[in-house]
């Protein structure tokens, strides 16, 4: 166990002394007084909450909003330095309306900013897969910024990323990335990255993502599959470390 993680062995004993010292020599007149002891060593561990006790970690205010979430509050949990750079990106970039480098396709920019993120993580463009230096998004390979187009090319380049159904949920990760097939076409209408992964107690998988177009963070698939667009279906792009 590190230095950083030892408990205390001592220091409650003492506090609790000091306590009762203070409260049997300020009793006067038939009056008690009750004085509370705080440890200004903010390194000092937390003594264990007992039945009805309420602990709370950390001074900050909790956002409620997603998107302050997204300001205040790490993006998922990385596997790696290049899935937290991707991460970090998408977190950053989440709701920008408008880029000089890479443009914006305004109600059809998620797979400009999915492919962004994949060159964040570290991907290096190819001959199918590339952005225009003159930032204008229409200058873009088509890969780069269709849903469609990105999935024929991660079907050709099976190195890059492994298919999963929605069956498969279990094996997604943070940073990889989930397509939306709204009407059962066959094609691919929405792209997004993976911002979280949870296991429930019931043993199903809750995924969630963030993405353009509709602008979002940390939304929920099947909030996107069965809500907003109802009879819809997920598919995901496992990329390896």
């Amino acid at each position: 166990m590190s230095p950083s993680h030892r408990l205390p062995v001592s220091r409650p004993r003492r506090t609790r002394l000091i306590v009762m010292s203070l409260a049997g020599a300020l009793v006067t007149g038939g009056v008690a007084t009750t004085i509370a002891v705080t440890s200004a060593n903010s390194g000092d561990e937390p003594a264990a909450a007992g039945a009805g006790d309420t602990t709370t970690v950390g001074t900050r205010p909790q956002p409620t909003e997603p998107e302050a979430a997204a300001a205040a509050a790490p993006a998922g949990i990385a596997s790696s330095p290049a899935v937290q750079a991707q991460l970090d990106y998408v977190r950053e970039h989440w709701d920008d309306t408008e880029s000089e480098q890479f443009g914006v396709l305004g109600d059809t920019d998620c797979v400009n900013f999915a492919s962004q993120s994949l060159l964040a993580r570290g991907w290096q463009t190819d001959d199918e897969w590339w952005y225009s230096d003159s930032g204008d998004p229409w200058a873009h390979s088509d890969a780069w910024v269709s849903s469609t187009a990105l999935m024929e090319y991660l079907e050709e380049h099976p190195e890059r990323a492994t298919a999963l159904t929605d069956d498969e949920r279990a094996s997604v990760k943070v940073g990889d990335l989930v397509q939306f097939d709204w009407d059962d076409s066959g094609d691919r209408d929405h792209t997004g990255i993976v911002t979280s992964v949870t296991t429930n107690a019931d043993g199903t998988t809750t995924v969630l993502y963030a993405g353009h177009t509709d602008a979002t963070w940390d939304r929920s698939v099947d909030t996107a599959i069965t809500e907003l667009h109802p009879g819809g279906t997920a598919y995901y792009w496992s990329i390896p470390e």
